[in-house]
Protein backbone atom coordinates (compact mmCIF):
# COMPACT_ATOMS: atom_id res chain seq x y z
CA UNK A 1 0.00 0.00 0.00
CA UNK A 2 1.16 3.51 -0.74
CA UNK A 3 0.99 6.34 1.83
CA UNK A 4 -2.39 7.57 0.57
CA UNK A 5 -3.93 4.09 0.90
CA UNK A 6 -2.46 3.69 4.40
CA UNK A 7 -3.93 7.06 5.50
CA UNK A 8 -7.29 6.17 3.97
CA UNK A 9 -7.37 2.81 5.76
CA UNK A 10 -6.46 4.45 9.08
CA UNK A 11 -9.34 6.90 8.66
CA UNK A 12 -11.78 4.10 7.78
CA UNK A 13 -10.63 2.10 10.81
CA UNK A 14 -11.10 5.16 13.05
CA UNK A 15 -14.61 5.67 11.68
CA UNK A 16 -15.60 2.05 12.28
CA UNK A 17 -14.17 2.07 15.80
CA UNK A 18 -15.99 5.31 16.62
CA UNK A 19 -19.25 4.09 15.09
CA UNK A 20 -19.15 0.82 17.02
CA UNK A 21 -18.58 2.71 20.25
CA UNK A 22 -21.39 5.19 19.60
CA UNK A 23 -23.87 2.57 18.35
CA UNK A 24 -23.20 0.50 21.46
CA UNK A 25 -23.74 3.49 23.71
CA UNK A 26 -26.71 5.15 21.99
CA UNK A 27 -28.03 2.93 19.21
CA UNK A 28 -28.33 3.71 15.51
CA UNK A 29 -31.11 6.30 15.50
CA UNK A 30 -29.53 8.58 18.09
CA UNK A 31 -26.12 8.70 16.41
CA UNK A 32 -25.55 11.10 13.53
CA UNK A 33 -22.86 11.20 10.86
CA UNK A 34 -21.56 14.34 12.63
CA UNK A 35 -21.29 12.36 15.89
CA UNK A 36 -19.30 9.60 14.20
CA UNK A 37 -17.08 12.12 12.43
CA UNK A 38 -16.38 13.99 15.68
CA UNK A 39 -15.63 10.80 17.61
CA UNK A 40 -13.32 9.47 14.89
CA UNK A 41 -11.54 12.75 14.14
CA UNK A 42 -12.44 12.38 10.46
CA UNK A 43 -14.53 14.88 8.51
CA UNK A 44 -18.16 14.17 7.66
CA UNK A 45 -17.27 14.59 3.99
CA UNK A 46 -14.64 11.85 4.23
CA UNK A 47 -17.11 9.62 6.03
CA UNK A 48 -19.64 10.02 3.20
CA UNK A 49 -16.89 9.49 0.62
CA UNK A 50 -15.80 6.22 2.23
CA UNK A 51 -19.15 4.73 3.24
CA UNK A 52 -21.88 6.68 1.41
CA UNK A 53 -24.26 6.83 4.38
CA UNK A 54 -24.76 5.90 8.00
CA UNK A 55 -26.18 2.58 6.80
CA UNK A 56 -22.90 2.03 4.91
CA UNK A 57 -21.02 2.55 8.17
CA UNK A 58 -23.23 -0.07 9.89
CA UNK A 59 -22.54 -2.46 7.02
CA UNK A 60 -18.81 -2.00 7.51
CA UNK A 61 -19.14 -2.39 11.29
CA UNK A 62 -21.01 -5.66 10.73
CA UNK A 63 -18.33 -6.82 8.30
CA UNK A 64 -15.54 -6.05 10.77
CA UNK A 65 -17.28 -7.92 13.59
CA UNK A 66 -18.13 -10.86 11.35
CA UNK A 67 -14.63 -11.11 9.89
CA UNK A 68 -13.25 -11.40 13.42
CA UNK A 69 -15.84 -14.08 14.16
CA UNK A 70 -15.07 -15.96 10.94
CA UNK A 71 -11.34 -15.87 11.62
CA UNK A 72 -11.83 -17.34 15.10
CA UNK A 73 -14.36 -19.90 13.82
CA UNK A 74 -11.99 -21.12 11.12
CA UNK A 75 -9.21 -21.43 13.68
CA UNK A 76 -11.51 -23.60 15.80
CA UNK A 77 -12.62 -25.59 12.74
CA UNK A 78 -8.99 -26.64 12.20
CA UNK A 79 -8.33 -27.62 15.83
CA UNK A 80 -8.05 -31.25 16.83
CA UNK A 81 -11.07 -31.62 19.12
CA UNK A 82 -14.49 -33.24 19.20
CA UNK A 83 -16.88 -31.77 16.63
CA UNK A 84 -19.55 -30.88 19.20
CA UNK A 85 -16.99 -29.00 21.29
CA UNK A 86 -15.87 -27.10 18.18
CA UNK A 87 -19.43 -26.16 17.33
CA UNK A 88 -20.26 -25.11 20.90
CA UNK A 89 -17.18 -22.85 21.00
CA UNK A 90 -18.11 -21.23 17.69
CA UNK A 91 -21.70 -20.64 18.79
CA UNK A 92 -20.39 -18.96 21.94
CA UNK A 93 -18.10 -16.72 19.88
CA UNK A 94 -20.94 -15.73 17.55
CA UNK A 95 -23.21 -14.90 20.46
CA UNK A 96 -20.44 -12.79 22.05
CA UNK A 97 -19.89 -10.69 18.92
CA UNK A 98 -23.62 -10.17 18.43
CA UNK A 99 -23.86 -9.19 22.09
CA UNK A 100 -21.09 -6.60 21.68
CA UNK A 101 -23.12 -4.59 19.20
CA UNK A 102 -26.77 -5.51 19.58
CA UNK A 103 -27.18 -6.01 23.32
CA UNK A 104 -25.36 -2.98 24.61
CA UNK A 105 -27.46 -0.41 26.51
CA UNK A 106 -27.89 2.03 23.61
CA UNK A 107 -28.59 -0.60 21.00
CA UNK A 108 -31.11 -2.80 22.81
CA UNK A 109 -34.21 -0.92 21.65
CA UNK A 110 -32.82 -0.08 18.22
CA UNK A 111 -34.63 -2.26 15.70
CA UNK A 112 -33.07 -0.42 12.75
CA UNK A 113 -29.54 -1.23 13.94
CA UNK A 114 -30.54 -4.84 14.58
CA UNK A 115 -32.10 -5.16 11.13
CA UNK A 116 -29.15 -3.56 9.32
CA UNK A 117 -26.69 -5.70 11.27
CA UNK A 118 -28.59 -8.91 10.51
CA UNK A 119 -28.92 -8.08 6.81
CA UNK A 120 -25.20 -7.53 6.53
CA UNK A 121 -24.05 -10.56 8.50
CA UNK A 122 -26.42 -13.30 7.37
CA UNK A 123 -24.52 -14.26 4.22
CA UNK A 124 -21.22 -14.45 6.07
CA UNK A 125 -22.87 -16.52 8.81
CA UNK A 126 -24.39 -18.92 6.31
CA UNK A 127 -21.02 -19.55 4.67
CA UNK A 128 -19.26 -20.46 7.93
CA UNK A 129 -22.27 -22.47 9.16
CA UNK A 130 -22.24 -24.47 5.92
CA UNK A 131 -18.57 -25.33 6.47
CA UNK A 132 -19.36 -26.57 9.98
CA UNK A 133 -22.38 -28.56 8.79
CA UNK A 134 -20.35 -30.22 6.03
CA UNK A 135 -17.60 -31.10 8.51
CA UNK A 136 -20.20 -32.46 10.95
CA UNK A 137 -21.70 -34.65 8.26
CA UNK A 138 -18.26 -35.94 7.21
CA UNK A 139 -17.39 -36.75 10.83
CA UNK A 140 -20.76 -38.39 11.46
CA UNK A 141 -21.80 -35.87 14.12
CA UNK A 142 -24.68 -34.58 11.98
CA UNK A 143 -27.12 -36.92 10.29
CA UNK A 144 -26.18 -36.82 6.61
CA UNK A 145 -29.81 -37.46 5.59
CA UNK A 146 -30.91 -34.05 6.91
CA UNK A 147 -30.70 -31.47 4.16
CA UNK A 148 -28.59 -28.34 4.45
CA UNK A 149 -31.75 -26.33 3.70
CA UNK A 150 -33.59 -27.80 6.72
CA UNK A 151 -30.62 -27.22 9.01
CA UNK A 152 -30.30 -23.59 7.86
CA UNK A 153 -34.04 -23.02 8.40
CA UNK A 154 -33.72 -24.37 11.95
CA UNK A 155 -30.77 -22.08 12.62
CA UNK A 156 -32.74 -19.10 11.24
CA UNK A 157 -35.58 -19.91 13.62
CA UNK A 158 -33.10 -20.06 16.49
CA UNK A 159 -31.72 -16.69 15.36
CA UNK A 160 -35.23 -15.25 15.53
CA UNK A 161 -35.57 -16.50 19.11
CA UNK A 162 -32.15 -15.07 19.93
CA UNK A 163 -33.12 -11.62 18.67
CA UNK A 164 -36.08 -11.50 21.06
CA UNK A 165 -33.65 -11.92 23.95
CA UNK A 166 -31.69 -8.74 23.23
CA UNK A 167 -33.27 -7.05 26.24
CA UNK A 168 -32.67 -9.95 28.61
CA UNK A 169 -30.17 -9.34 31.38
CA UNK A 170 -29.09 -12.94 31.13
CA UNK A 171 -28.63 -12.97 27.33
CA UNK A 172 -25.34 -14.87 27.41
CA UNK A 173 -26.68 -17.53 29.76
CA UNK A 174 -29.83 -17.96 27.66
CA UNK A 175 -27.74 -18.30 24.50
CA UNK A 176 -25.46 -20.88 26.15
CA UNK A 177 -28.53 -22.86 27.20
CA UNK A 178 -30.04 -22.64 23.71
CA UNK A 179 -26.74 -23.75 22.17
CA UNK A 180 -26.56 -26.77 24.51
CA UNK A 181 -30.15 -27.63 23.58
CA UNK A 182 -29.34 -27.31 19.88
CA UNK A 183 -26.34 -29.60 20.19
CA UNK A 184 -27.55 -32.15 22.72
CA UNK A 185 -31.37 -32.01 22.49
CA UNK A 186 -33.86 -32.76 25.24
CA UNK A 187 -32.13 -35.96 26.32
CA UNK A 188 -28.73 -34.37 27.01
CA UNK A 189 -25.17 -35.39 26.28
CA UNK A 190 -24.51 -38.99 25.52
CA UNK A 191 -21.54 -40.57 27.25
Amino acid sequence: MNKFEVRTQKKKDAIVKAALKLFQERGFVDVSIKDIAAESGVSSVSLYNYFGSKEGVVKECANVLMQNTVRMAKDILNQNMDYKDKLLKVLEICAEYDYQLLCSPGAVEDHILSSLYSENTNQIRIEIIQEFIELGKREGAIDSTISLETLLELLNAIGAVQSTWARAENYKEKMAELNRFLLFGLIGRSS
